[in-house]
């Protein structure tokens, strides 16, 4: 007779299942976002979803399931940071998603490769709020529960986010401008 899998188990299995399937290419992202060498993302997606795993019966729906993956996924990427820099010095390589052209695969590449150079500018808090916020579109609410910290405290990162990246990008395009001269 078949040994019977207890029914909360079962449970556990297929919420696992469905947050893994709906947020993997999210958490992924966040990883690569915040910093972590594109040869440590399988590594690292995967090391979220293990803890996910092993806390998925503790989590308590006090906010929204993203929030909380992606609280993990910070805390993930600031550890594979962090071991990386007494490891490597290597710049990071660029990610390259399949393009209908090489021209058009060029272009992507570039532009990748300067958000990521443009992100790496800005100190850890204020990235990890311009990240969620622009490029993953939670809300200030959410970033705050995440970070656990004041709403404010989120706003004022974001405005300051935003200003240095924009500096930033100004300059970029004025060094690129004056190498492209008539």
């Amino acid at each position: 007779m078949p040994r019977q899998v207890p029914k909360a188990t079962l449970d556990e299995a297929v919420a696992f299942e469905s947050v893994y399937r709906q947020q993997f290419a999210g958490v992924w992202r966040v990883l690569r976002r915040m910093g972590v060498r594109p040869a440590q993302l399988d590594d690292a997606t995967q090391d979220v979803f293990l803890v996910v795993h092993r806390r998925l019966r503790e989590y308590e729906e006090r906010g929204s399931p993203r929030s909380w993956l992606y609280a993990i996924a910070l805390r993930v990427a600031s550890d594979y940071r962090r071991r990386s820099t007494r490891r490597h010095t290597e710049p990071l390589h660029d990610v390259v998603d399949p393009a209908p052209s090489p021209a058009r695969q060029s272009e992507r590449r570039e532009s990748v490769r300067l958000l990521h150079e443009l992100l790496s500018q800005l100190d850890e808090e204020k990235r990890t709020v311009f990240v969620l916020v622009e490029l993953e579109q939670l809300s200030a609410p959410e970033i705050a529960e995440v970070l656990d910290v004041n709403l404010n405290t989120v706003y004022s990162r974001l405005r300051a986010a935003r200003k240095l990246f924009e500096s930033a990008l100004k300059r970029h395009r004025a060094q690129h401008d004056e190498g492209h001269g008539p």
